[in-house]
């Protein structure tokens, strides 16, 4: 679950840097993703602290992670802010199914305590960043439907790679 988790993290500083390097800090909505950047960086930092503490090592997907990520954060900000609000909401709307997920497997469990508040607490942070998407405009992207199901299937599938690789 944690490498799965900081692949994810990384993942979603990449998708942010390729949207932040599109759209600088005059784009509507580029103070937003900057803040939501920040958090997700915390996030990282976070999983990063704990994997070296459990000594858990980080996916062998990594350097596809950091082009593709930041391929897509770029791609989604040059159709436009929706375009990258709906890019993030679709992230967002995967990864709180995936933590959801994680929580009720370590609450049946009794796992453990440390992740669970740890995804607990990020999962939230994830549902802030989906509703503040959707809130400035989302869905009114080109092509918001296509769009947004593309992105959460990518997302389903690098979830996937990551359990495995």
């Amino acid at each position: 679950m944690i490498r799965v988790d900081q692949a994810g993290e990384y993942g979603a500083t990449r998708i942010y840097a390729g949207q932040l390097a599109v759209m600088g800090d005059r784009a509507p909505g580029s103070g937003e993703i900057a803040g939501m950047a920040q958090q997700e960086a915390d996030h990282r930092a976070r999983f990063d602290a704990l994997m070296a503490r459990r000594g858990v090592r980080p996916t062998l997907l990594q350097p596809f992670w950091s082009v593709a990520g930041f391929a897509l954060g770029a791609g989604t900000a040059l159709i436009g802010p929706k375009a990258a609000m709906a890019c993030t909401a679709a992230v967002e709307t995967e990864i709180d199914r995936h933590y959801t997920a994680q929580l009720e497997e370590l609450n049946a469990d009794g796992g453990d305590p440390e992740l669970a508040d740890m995804i607990e607490e990020f999962r939230e942070d994830e549902r802030e960043h989906r509703d503040a998407a959707l809130a400035a405009g989302a869905e009114q992207a080109p092509a918001y439907p296509l769009l947004s199901g593309a992105i959460r299937l990518g997302c389903r599938l690098a979830i996937r790679l990551a359990e495995r690789i």
